[in-house]
């Protein structure tokens, strides 16, 4: 009878350990799932951001190469071909691969050309008076 007495007052004293391993377990899962599901979200809302800056570079350098295309100065042939590697880097951007070993450095060399090419055509890099809802293209 004593061993009857020992499995009970074990199973009591133990009882506060199990719990505590138990609900760090289910805490634990809660909490990765809670992560996974913050960080698709967090992913998300920054591919989208990334995904409009690259959309709106390739909307300017089409438009500006449309306008361009049939000045044929120096200046404009000058123009031009920044232009078209401004093109050529968005179009080698890799879009589909959120993990490209190489995806910050790509959109520096983007912003970088993006850049060239507005101070070539004497225009502001600052859009943010030219957008019409708040906060719509922050980059």
């Amino acid at each position: 009878m004593d061993n009857v007495g020992d499995d009970l007052f074990e199973t009591i004293f133990m009882a506060d350990d199990r719990h505590h391993i138990q609900g760090y377990h289910e805490g634990f899962d809660e909490g990765k799932q809670q992560g996974w599901h913050e960080g698709q979200n967090h992913g998300r809302i920054h591919g989208a951001k990334l995904s409009a800056e690259v959309s709106f570079y390739s909307g300017f350098a089409v438009t500006w190469k449309y306008l361009l295309q049939n000045d044929m100065n120096s200046k404009a042939r000058k123009q031009l071909k920044l232009l078209e590697m401004l093109t050529g880097l968005i179009q080698t951007f890799p879009l589909e691969d959120p993990q490209h070993k190489n995806l910050q450095e790509n959109m520096e060399q983007i912003r970088a050309k993006f850049r060239q090419v507005c101070s070539l055509l004497h225009i502001s890099t600052d859009f943010h008076g030219y957008i019409n809802s708040p906060g719509q293209l922050s980059f």
